[in-house]
């Protein structure tokens, strides 16, 4: 892929704007790890474990692109990347298993193994949007940490404000993951010559995960709507 292409710039950007949208948890371990240490050491302790978790990161992901070279894998990728695009806007966060340290590597630790942890939406996303470029890999991530240790914050309060960035987000998850499946070469006898088909199946893809986001988050609220109502007349017994 020619570096000046078109084609390579926006991939370049694709892989940021993942790694900047599925930051939001990185974010928030990063805060909750570091919370309880000095103010000194609070920045330090961001830095260094931003580092070696996006340096483990980046191994990780040129590791996913080769493997996706084996036959059949790009498109176990892809399907596995519909179903992230999918819970990416559903799922509710959970992190109180996230202990804040008292020491500076105690700190640089948690975020360095809760980000491993955490970071296979980003490793795969990552890689099938770089389309087996090494170079789209560590540039796209080299290019994200400051955008990460600077911006993630930032960007989880305007997910809060405009929900519908995640919707966004999640169609260009659902984009890159369908882009996965027509480009798996033992499936170029089917998409490879007929694009109408090829965009058809992206298209459907695409509309498939953010419709079963919005009708899953509707029964949710219902539910939720629901469970309070029945618990109102309960809450109104106790108190008289």
């Amino acid at each position: 892929m020619d570096i000046f292409s078109l084609e390579f710039f926006t991939a370049l950007i694709t892989i940021i704007f993942i790694d900047l949208l599925l930051a939001g948890d990185n974010a928030i371990v990063i805060g909750l790890a570091a919370r309880n240490l000095p103010a000194q050491h609070q920045k330090k302790a961001i830095w260094l474990g931003t580092g070696g978790a996006v340096l483990i990161r980046v191994v990780a992901t040129l590791l996913v692109v080769y493997l996706l070279k084996i036959p059949f894998l790009l498109a176990v990728g892809g399907v596995v990347l519909l179903w992230i695009a999918y819970k990416l806007l559903v799922q509710e966060d959970h992190h109180e298993d996230i202990q804040a340290s008292h020491s500076l590597w105690g700190a640089i630790r948690t975020i360095v193994v809760a980000d491993a942890a955490m970071g296979l939406d980003n490793v795969i996303a990552v890689a099938g949007a770089a389309h087996g470029s090494m170079l789209l890999v560590v540039l796209g991530l080299l290019i994200s940490i400051p955008v990460v240790v600077w911006g993630s914050t930032l960007f989880v309060k305007l997910l809060g404000k405009y929900p519908w960035i995640v919707y966004l987000g999640s169609a260009v998850l659902a984009y890159t993951a369908a882009k996965m499946v027509t480009h798996e070469p033992k499936f170029e006898h089917l998409f490879g010559d007929n694009p109408v088909l090829s965009w058809t199946f992206i298209a459907i893809m695409i509309a498939l995960v953010v419709a079963g986001g919005l009708w899953t988050n509707a029964v949710k609220t219902r539910r939720r709507q629901t469970e309070q109502q029945a618990a109102a007349p309960l809450t109104g017994q106790k108190r008289s």
